[in-house]
């Protein structure tokens, strides 16, 4: 039997299909809504969620069913990310004449794309629903929820509250629609039968959103590199970093997985990470860590991540100090024989030693190489040329300043970076953008073009290539 026909066989394809048609019926019907109307339908749908009570309530039950991470990163993430996501799209005109190029005669109209395909990982399983619905319906587009299954309850929970806002605003709740049990198979129906797929998660998963047939916007995948130069505020620097290596227990793909600390300051700095609770792992409970994180020497543990320093230990097999936060690891190698300067998705710290920025800059390509090109990586430093000096040299597409990187890269009050969690890494980490990804990532854009008032006017090839170029190639 033909592949086709045994998909327009499949109950689950047939499942998905009906699910595709409720969606796109909901979205048809706002497809000419105005920018008020979209406007208000997404500060009810993120009120639904965040307000005080319910934010609680998520985060509690959050933790509960993943076991990932830990209350206080949840409520941040449901209570805090997903307000100042809103508060950041809220007044961007995304109906209509969304831009006029007068020097061009250019005027671009914003149009919907349709059904939205967003996959939700088990790591950020509270605000990613809500991010990515009102990116979707900002742009008068709906949206399936595919979740991971051990994130499902809460991923229904999270939707039916922004259903049932819809509702009340006079917009069809099936503008949002969660896929209440899922799997593999129907996630990947999904992406085949939408418009167009989101894609966050496992490389796996984002591989397969690639491969479904559909446009996709992927994310690559994370292992932030920080550098500390000579010049940094070493307290101000120990703090941040304790803030990213610690949030949540380090699930997102952000957290600090190796830093680099110059020769200079080398000593005082790792004085300062040990002070904010950072235990050094060496010797036999360095190969004990390495074996809880890749049992199968290749693949993340899944029963060490975000957890807390007491649980892997327990399970590693050493003894900590009750006051440890984060693990700090000394490493000196990259790549495949050197697990530790890959992702580890655990409160986990590689650290290296460079004799100066130039030996950082190659250290952290090296380590990139090997996982997390594209990402980002950070530094702290007051010395605006070493600053621009790494972000000239790295193969990344954000460079976070003086800012704890898994609070920041996604954009957070404090800097000006778009608010997601979807964080495309360009060509070096297989994505077709470097974008934080949003709304105006899931439009499409009438170009209007009129004639210019003068045309332009072909110079010399004197003007144009420059005699040099003609005497040379002449």
């Amino acid at each position: 039997m033909a592949t086709a026909e045994l998909t327009a066989e499949s109950p689950v394809a047939a499942e998905v299909a009906e699910l595709i048609a409720r969606s796109r019926a909901a979205q048809q019907q706002i497809e000419n809504a105005t920018q008020e109307q979209v406007d208000t339908w997404i500060k009810g749908m993120v009120y639904a969620v965040c307000k005080p009570g319910m934010d609680e309530e998520i985060a509690r039950e959050t933790v509960e069913e993943t076991q990932l991470g830990n209350y206080e990163g949840k409520f941040k993430k449901i209570s805090i990310k997903t307000r100042a996501t809103l508060m950041d799209i809220i007044h961007d005109k995304s109906v209509g004449v969304i831009e006029e190029d007068r020097e061009r005669n250019l005027v671009k109209i914003a149009k919907p794309v349709g059904v939205i395909g967003a996959l939700s990982p088990s790591t950020n399983p509270e605000a990613t629903p809500v991010i990515k619905a009102i990116s979707a319906v900002k742009g008068r587009n709906s949206v399936i929820i595919c979740p991971h299954p051990r994130a499902k309850f809460v991923n229904a929970k999270i939707c039916n509250l922004m259903r049932d806002a819809l509702v009340k605003m006079g917009a069809p709740a099936d503008l949002v629609i969660p896929i209440e049990q899922p799997s593999v198979e129907k996630t990947n129906e999904v992406m085949k039968q939408c418009d167009r797929v989101l894609a966050t998660g496992g490389t796996p998963m984002v591989k397969a959103a690639y491969s479904s047939g559909t446009p996709a916007l992927g994310v690559g995948v994370g292992n932030a590199v920080i550098t500390v130069d000579d010049t940094a505020d070493l307290d101000d620097a120990a703090e941040k970093i304790l803030i990213s290596k610690t949030l949540d227990f380090a699930a997102s793909c952000s957290s600090d997985n190796a830093v680099i600390l110059l020769d200079a300051i080398y000593d005082k700095m790792l004085a300062k990470l040990q002070e904010k609770g950072g235990f050094i792992i060496e010797g036999e409970n360095k190969t004990r860590l390495q074996n809880a994180i890749w049992e199968d020497g290749e693949h993340i543990n899944a029963k060490v991540v975000a957890q807390s320093p007491q649980f892997i230990a327990d399970y590693a097999g050493f003894e900590i100090p009750k006051d440890t936060n984060f693990f700090i690891v000394p490493e000196v190698g990259t790549g495949k024989e050197h697990p530790f300067s890959g992702e580890k998705m655990t409160v986990t710290m590689a650290l290296y030693r460079a004799k100066d920025l130039d030996e950082a800059i190659e250290l952290t390509n090296a380590i990139q190489a090997y996982q997390g090109q594209g990402h980002s990586c950070g530094i702290y430093s007051t010395s605006d040329e070493n600053i621009m000096k790494l972000a000239m040299h790295t193969k990344t597409s954000r460079v976070m300043v003086n800012q704890p990187q898994s609070a920041s890269n996604s954009g957070n009050l404090w800097n000006g970076m778009r608010q997601t969690f979807s964080l495309g890494c360009g060509s070096w980490g297989g994505n077709a953008t470097n974008n934080n990804v949003t709304w105006r990532d899931l439009i499409n854009e009438t170009w209007v073009s009129k004639p210019l008032p003068e045309h332009k006017v072909l110079p010399s090839d004197e003007d144009l290539f420059g005699k040099d170029i003609i005497d040379l190639v002449g």
